[in-house]
C-alpha cells in the first residue's frame, strides 16, 4: 500500500501575486508612507517604483480567461505600454507629488493608479513586446528622466511647497544619473547582449 503523500508543487503565480499584495500593504502603512514621502527623491525614485513593482507582481494573479482577451487587445504590448506611459505622467509632476502628501484622495489615487495602470500593464505587455516597441518605451523613459532632471535643476525656485530646494536639486541630479545609467544599460544590451526580435504572427 502506497502511503506517500501527493507531491505539492509550488504555484509561482500565486506566490508572485501574494508578494505584490504584501508589498502594497507594507507601502500603505502610515509610518512607511510618511518616510517615503519625506523627500522628493524618496517619493519619485523609491515609493512610486515600488508601487509599480507591487502591480507587476500582482499581475500574475489575473485569470487566463481575463488575460486572453486582454492579450488580443494588447497586440505586441503596444496598448499596455502606452497606457503605462500615459498613467505615469501625472505622478512625475511636482504639483501631483506635492498634493499626494497633503491630500488623502490624491494619495489614494496614487496607491491605486500606479500599481493598476503602470505596474500591471507593463508586466502584461513586456513579454508581448518586440525589440522596436521595447526600445521606444525605454527611450521615452530615458528622455523623461533627462527632461525632469533638467527641470528640477533649472527651475528658479521651489516647485513643491512641501519640499526644500536642496531636495529638488538632489532629485534633479539623481534623475540625470538614472538617465545616464539607462542609456549605458540599453547600449550594452544592444551591442553585447541577446536581442529578441518578435516576428509578426509569432
Amino acid at each position: 500500500m502506497n502511503l506517500r503523500r501527493p507531491e505539492v508543487r509550488p504555484n509561482p503565480a500565486l506566490a508572485s501575486s501574494l508578494a505584490g499584495a504584501v508589498l502594497w500593504a507594507v507601502l500603505a502603512v502610515p509610518p512607511i508612507r510618511r518616510m517615503l514621502e519625506a523627500t522628493m527623491t524618496a517619493q519619485m525614485l523609491v515609493q512610486i517604483p515600488l508601487l509599480a513593482l507591487a502591480g507587476w507582481l500582482a499581475a500574475a494573479a489575473i485569470p487566463r480567461g481575463v488575460a486572453a482577451p486582454m492579450t488580443r487587445w494588447n497586440a505586441g504590448g503596444i496598448a499596455g505600454l502606452l497606457l503605462a506611459s500615459l498613467a505615469s505622467m501625472p505622478w512625475m509632476l511636482p504639483r501631483m507629488m506635492d498634493a499626494s502628501v497633503v491630500d488623502g484622495w490624491i494619495a489614494a489615487a496614487k496607491y491605486l493608479c500606479v500599481p493598476l495602470l503602470i505596474g500591471a500593464p507593463v508586466a502584461l505587455s513586456w513579454p508581448l513586446a518586440g525589440f522596436v516597441v521595447r526600445g521606444m518605451f525605454l527611450l521615452e523613459l530615458i528622455a523623461t528622466a533627462f527632461r525632469l532632471g533638467w527641470l528640477y535643476l533649472a527651475a528658479p525656485g521651489r516647485l513643491c511647497s512641501n519640499y526644500l530646494i536642496g531636495d529638488q536639486l538632489r532629485l534633479g541630479r539623481y534623475l540625470l544619473a538614472v538617465g545616464v545609467i539607462l542609456c549605458l544599460a540599453v547600449t550594452w544590451r544592444v551591442m553585447w547582449g541577446r536581442v529578441r526580435v518578435t516576428r509578426p504572427g509569432c
